[in-house]
């Protein structure tokens, strides 16, 4: 498992998962993106640096998912994060980006707080960010627009060493799944 910095020659691939409607469905903006606007909207992030984008790789080296961070400083503190995996990966890559995502974090990055939030309906997701030790801070009820009803957004955070309590567990489930 492996993260790697985002190139403009991912960006075909990454928009191809992102406009997936299964991924779309549960982003604040969940329009179908048009090539276009993608590649402007990378231009804008490539030397923005608040912002972090990677590609995660499985154990078998296949692409298979976006990981980023925004509002990062490089003095720590805080910063947030999310991700979306490609239509067809494999089950279970959730916990192994999420794994891979919070090493990142503390360990390059070297943060003290992550931060996330989530839209209520993905309760997969957010039972996900409890399992790796995520603590709900929070809930901005009636947050966000979805369709023509509003949602509630669920907010998460979780500290360097909550992480490091938590992460031999985790990684201790992936490589159980993995397991034949």
């Amino acid at each position: 498992m492996k993260l790697r910095p985002m190139i403009e020659d991912d960006l075909l691939k990454v928009l191809e998962w992102r406009n997936a409607p299964e991924v779309r469905r549960n982003m604040y903006s969940s329009h179908e993106i048009t090539e276009n606007e993608h590649f402007q909207w990378f231009k804008k992030i490539e030397n923005d640096k608040t912002t972090v984008w990677l590609i995660f790789s499985n154990e078998k080296d296949e692409e298979c998912g976006v990981v980023y961070f925004t509002n990062y400083s490089p003095d720590g503190g805080n910063v947030f994060w999310g991700f979306y995996a490609a239509p067809d990966a494999a089950r279970g890559v959730g916990t192994k980006m999420e794994y891979a995502a919070l090493e990142y974090a503390f360990s390059e990055l070297r943060v003290h707080k992550l931060n996330c939030e989530v839209l209520s309906s993905n309760s997969a997701v957010i039972n996900l960010h409890k399992k790796c030790g995520f603590e709900q801070e929070g809930c901005f009820r009636d947050f966000h627009l979805t369709g023509s009803s509003y949602e509630d957004v669920v907010r998460l955070g979780i500290l360097e060493n909550e992480w490091r309590d938590m992460s031999d567990t985790v990684l201790e489930r992936i490589t159980a799944r993995m397991s034949p």
